[in-house]
């Protein structure tokens, strides 16, 4: 099967990405049959040097079956060669990652759970905050009371 995808080059902590037509069973960064285009995610997304297409190229790919990529097919939507993908559905990334650990195999039921269960254990935490200044005010007052008391 033939999939148009990015493979990574550039250096460390500088991608560069080649879009390229490969065998899904070719490595990432392996062998591939025809470079299309680049990528350069580090340039901002106005200037025209951030990506570079052989348009007839892709069209040609496209018409002998190569699919795309996610990352693929939102570029060429950028470019207007291709319609630009639905957006996906995660409702995983809407939950803090220290609660996803909490929620088994069970999925949304317990997502939902997760979420509703947020601001209740928040609300108590602030309310604690505001009662804890209180109740150590009294004793400090009682402990200056108390040693002026003792210095008479």
């Amino acid at each position: 099967m033939l999939k148009m995808r990015l493979s990574m080059g550039g250096t460390k902590k500088r991608p560069v990405y080649k879009i390229v037509v490969a065998d899904s069973r070719f490595p990432r960064d392996g062998r591939f049959i025809e470079k299309l285009g680049f990528f350069n995610p580090l340039i901002p997304r106005e200037k025209k040097e951030r990506m570079g297409l052989d348009v007839e190229r892709v069209k040609y790919w496209l018409g002998q079956g190569a699919q795309p990529t996610t990352r693929v097919a939102r570029l060429l939507g950028e470019n207007e060669i291709m319609p630009m993908p639905a957006k996906g559905n995660n409702p995983q990334k809407a939950i803090p990652k220290k609660d996803r650990k909490k929620t088994d195999e069970g999925g949304e039921a317990k997502a939902d759970a997760t979420k509703t269960e947020e601001p209740k254990t928040e609300a108590p935490k602030e309310e604690a905050k505001t009662e804890a200044p209180k109740a150590e005010a009294p004793k400090e007052e009682a402990k200056t009371e108390a040693s002026k008391e003792e210095a008479k």
